[in-house]
């Protein structure tokens, strides 16, 4: 499996504290089956000031620990990017790193307001030629007001990422609901482990899996996190992988009638889905 959001590397935000801490979730992923982890520290304008470089000079470190220490996970870059007026600037920079250096990067939202006009926000970030992974909005307390909001952005090309433990009830019953509807409705994408922590919010991605496959079934539980996931690190078109459960009576219909999906679709192309 691949994990595109843990807070692994040490000392940079509010996930591992340091380098014992980091060798020890490390170990808690390799032993759950996840072979390639995407090091995604907050950045968070004001609070986490993290920076493209500083983030994969602590990826070339901590990759030396684990090779060192024979923990065969390999260490991929990305960030947990806040939303920021300045964030299509970062990215085209390398300020904010992508995942892998792809199209794909992480967008996070606030946790407890909705930010006026995300949709417009993560549309022009389309436009740009990016396409933004949406974390964890099964977890985001505005979620209930805007629910039309997120399943309007994945229908324009945006992508959602639900937090493997929602599903199992590591967050309460209310993310549990709602990343239930999300992953039965067909809008996930990607399951990610968005730990922090050995004890608290550790590095598991199975049991997201596992409960994903009782919801949507056990291919399409693989594409949540392998196929999708490997397919973002390879810098795939969207086009090209597998569709969203969500999307399989609108492709029929766009096959029916040759058209390639209106912008996006001339934006990222058409090609042979998975």
């Amino acid at each position: 499996m691949i994990d595109l959001h843990c807070h692994l590397l040490p000392g940079i935000d509010d996930g591992s504290p340091d380098l014992e801490t980091s060798l020890e979730m490390a170990r808690i992923a390799v032993a759950d089956g996840i072979v390639t982890t995407a090091c995604t520290p907050h950045i968070y304008p004001g609070v986490y000031d993290n920076t493209g470089d500083g983030i994969r000079q602590g990826i070339e470190k901590l990759q030396k620990a684990l090779d060192t220490y024979g923990i065969p996970l390999k260490l991929v870059a990305g960030a947990d990017a806040h939303v920021d007026p300045e964030l299509p600037a970062k990215l085209r920079s390398g300020a904010a790193p992508s995942l892998a250096g792809s199209r794909y990067f992480l967008l996070e939202p606030p946790h407890h307001v909705a930010p006026p006009r995300f949709a417009d926000f993560v549309f022009n970030l389309l436009a740009g030629g990016f396409v933004p992974l949406i974390t964890h909005p099964e977890r985001l307390s505005w979620i209930e007001e805007h629910y039309a909001t997120f399943c309007s952005l994945v229908d324009q090309g945006a992508w959602l990422q639900v937090t493997a433990g929602s599903l199992t009830g590591r967050f309460g019953s209310r993310p549990k609901y709602w990343g239930e509807r999300l992953l039965g409705e067909g809008r996930v994408h990607v399951l990610a482990t968005d730990s922090h922590g050995v004890k608290r919010r550790p590095p598991l991605l199975a049991e997201g899996r596992a409960a994903a496959e009782r919801l949507v079934g056990l291919e399409e539980s693989w594409h949540l996190v392998r196929t999708r996931p490997a397919g973002i690190l390879n810098d795939l078109l969207p086009s090209v992988l597998p569709l969203l459960p969500c999307q399989y009576a609108s492709e029929q219909v766009l096959r029916s009638t040759g058209k390639k999906g209106g912008f996006l679709g001339r934006l990222f192309g058409g090609g042979k889905r998975r």
